[in-house]
Order: C-alpha cells, then sequence, then structure tokens
C-alpha cells in the first residue's frame, strides 16, 4: 500500500522528512537557506519545525518507531 493511503507511513515520511531536513540545514546551512519561499520553500519548513520542536519530533520519532516495531 502507498504511504499516502496509509495513515502510519504517511506520519513515517513526514517525520523523516523533518528530521532529514534539520540535519541537512544543520550541515549545510545555505542549502536549504537560499529557498525560503516556492516549492522548495518545504523543506526549508520541515527544518525549521524539526530545529524549533525538536524535544516534540524526537518523541514523536520514538513512539513511532515502538509502534512499527511492536504492532502487527
Amino acid at each position: 500500500m502507498s504511504a499516502i493511503f496509509n495513515f502510519q507511513s504517511l506520519l513515517t515520511v513526514i517525520l523523516l522528512l523533518i528530521c532529514t531536513c534539520a540535519y541537512l540545514r544543520a550541515m549545510t546551512q545555505s542549502l536549504l537557506d537560499k529557498n525560503k519561499t516556492g516549492f522548495l520553500g518545504i523543506f526549508w519548513k520541515c527544518a525549521r519545525i524539526g530545529e524549533r520542536k525538536s524535544p516534540y519530533v524526537a518523541v514523536c520519532c520514538v513512539v513511532m518507531a515502538f509502534s512499527i516495531l511492536f504492532s502487527e
């Protein structure tokens, strides 16, 4: 089943996108900072969410990992 139609897979993809963008921005800031608007601005916004809400994102990642490991 596609990640779009499965809610748990969609949340996993969104969490991975947020974590990846935050990591990329920490390593190379100029890569995401030059694209703050438009379609590529989504990645900059995900990086900002990952930076500002990092404790909440970390908790969501742990909860998602346990749900994937211990679900059917």
